[in-house]
């Protein structure tokens, strides 16, 4: 199951659904209050993850074991979904939020509001650019053409509010009561944390937490750099697999 992440939707994983579904059935919802899911019953966290619970448990059962990958806002998701559902077997999680640690900025986001409401479209489309280029991309040229319309198109429909929650912390908690083998990856010039700090952080020692830095790319790690990413996460897959769940 893949979870998005913050002013995002399940075109977050344009990039990756192809080449993870050739050999794993892939669930990718849009969170509540995000694409075209409602909102949850209240702007908090937990009711949040209630309702992606909930949903999950009437699709799939609430025991069928799943692995959790989740990216930014939705790594932080999923790193609690992981600790209220039973059947999570693996958590993997793409430049997570919810470390409470310093960040990279490399430059102020701009509001695109007033261009939106004044439906003016080459300046709606600068200002998605130039937000993509500042927070999620490495590459100017990478903030061009699907990654723009994914990125104009997720915002518009946002309607959670998720900065407070991801400032907020708590991710670190939840991944020393997880337990299960866990995958924490950026890229190597993620601007929303500083990986070579923060990964021994999150990961306490652990054994079964793999760590990697993803060469050449920017917090949207699974876009900017898809084929390593997908090559990243199936042998991590492969890896970690049970040899006895395997045979059967």
């Amino acid at each position: 199951m893949l979870l998005h992440g913050g002013h995002g939707s399940w075109l977050h994983w344009a990039r990756n659904v192809r080449a993870w579904a050739a050999h794993r059935a892939v669930w990718i919802p849009d969170l509540p209050g995000y694409g075209g899911s409602a909102l949850p019953s209240e702007p908090t966290l937990r009711s949040l993850i209630d309702a992606t619970h909930q949903t999950l448990g009437a699709l799939l059962g609430p025991h069928t074991p799943i692995d959790l990958v989740g990216f930014s806002f939705g790594g932080l998701v999923a790193a609690h979904m992981a600790l209220w559902r039973s059947g999570v077997s693996r958590l993997a999680l793409f430049g997570p939020a919810g470390h409470g640690t310093l960040r990279r900025p490399r430059g102020e986001q701009r509001s695109w509001r007033r261009a939106y409401e004044q439906r003016d479209m080459a300046a709606l489309a600068d200002l998605m650019r130039h937000n993509l280029w500042v927070h999620m991309l490495h590459h100017p040229a990478s903030a061009e053409g699907l990654a723009l319309r994914i990125h104009t198109s997720a915002c518009l429909k946002a309607r959670f509010h998720s900065k407070p929650i991801s400032r907020a912390g708590g991710l670190r908690d939840c991944l020393a009561r997880f337990h299960g083998p866990a995958l924490l990856a950026w890229g190597e010039h993620d601007v929303t944390a500083d990986p070579a700090h923060l990964a021994p952080l999150l990961a306490g020692g652990r054994g079964d937490c793999s760590i990697r830095v993803v060469p050449n790319a920017g917090h949207w790690v699974q876009f900017e750099a898809a084929d390593a990413v997908n090559t990243l996460l199936l042998q991590w897959l492969e890896e970690t697999s049970d040899p006895l769940q395997q045979e059967t």
